[in-house]
């Protein structure tokens, strides 16, 4: 993989709760999607808590981690830093990959595919993978990405609106039934960008979230012999369920579960759903 991290790997903000690593537990490794945060896992990481040790990640430039101009904001350089990670554990708690369980929502989800590959390239493949409405494939990119990618726009918008209403928007535009869009939801969302340097944290990450070898990437997802669970909102206008569909063509040993009435956000849209899906394919 190519793509220096550039020694940002301290930069990054980390959650961890659940059972102690040493005792070999398994460990989940949680990796969010655009503009988001650790916040897009409060319903599934106290069910995880009970089944071994969470790692729930803010990505560079969102949520609690730094915010840097020039940080690694495309999904290989993401990707490296969540190998380094993975790497300093191994070194200093003995968390081997074979014990972790990547978990990656929508940019998380392209990202936790892009880890898992080099980790099989490395000889070091992960144990299990859970991909959520997973960037995946080449597409026409969500509207809100369209506008981030676009610097004085984004600058604009970003300055001249409040967050929450902005946030507010952008949440009800991607989930299937807007009523699920509460006070809560969007408090959650909007509190990192409020931050300073996360306007441009996210116009760097819109504007390279498409990497320019993603075809020569999607050509090695049928050597990914790892286990993978993909779970897709039947309704996604984001990541649309083709992707899915195509991803679990495309995957050795790969399971859809696509769920009815929902959008871009199962976590947050059917907790019940996804973690049903979730603990049927961790007990298989």
């Amino acid at each position: 993989m190519s793509g220096p991290t550039g020694g940002f790997l301290d930069a990054l903000h980390m959650e961890r709760s659940g059972l102690d690593p040493a005792s070999g537990a398994d460990v989940f490794l949680l990796i969010h999607g655009y503009g988001a945060s650790t916040f897009s896992w409060r319903s599934w990481a106290p069910v995880l808590e009970r089944r071994g040790h969470v790692i729930a990640i803010d990505l560079l430039g969102c949520g609690q981690s730094a915010m840097p101009p020039d940080g690694p904001y495309g999904p290989v350089g993401q990707a490296g830093l969540v190998l380094e990670l993975l790497g300093r554990l191994a070194s200093e708690e003995e968390i081997e990959p074979g014990r972790v369980t990547l978990v990656g929502h929508s940019l998380g989800g392209g990202i936790a595919l892009l880890t898992a590959l080099e980790l099989q390239r490395a000889g070091t493949p992960a144990g299990r993978l859970v991909v959520l409405a997973g960037a995946a494939y080449p597409q026409h990119m969500p509207p809100f990405v369209k506008i981030a990618s676009t610097p004085r726009l984004a600058r604009f918008l970003l300055r001249a609106a409040p967050t929450r209403p902005l946030a507010r928007q952008v949440l009800r535009s991607i989930v299937f039934d807007p009523a699920v869009v509460t006070d809560e939801l969007v408090d959650g969302y909007a509190r990192p960008l409020a931050r300073e340097g996360a306007a441009g944290a996210l116009i760097a990450s819109a504007r390279h979230i498409q990497p320019p070898d993603l075809p020569a990437i999607t050509e090695r997802y049928r050597s990914l012999a790892v286990p993978t669970l993909l779970l897709w909102g039947r309704h996604d206008r984001v990541v649309p369920a083709w992707v899915g569909e195509r991803l679990a063509r495309a995957l050795p040993d790969a399971r859809l579960r696509v769920l009815e009435r929902c959008g871009h956000l199962p976590q947050d849209e059917g907790p019940g759903a996804s973690l049903a899906a979730l603990e049927s394919f961790l007990g298989d």
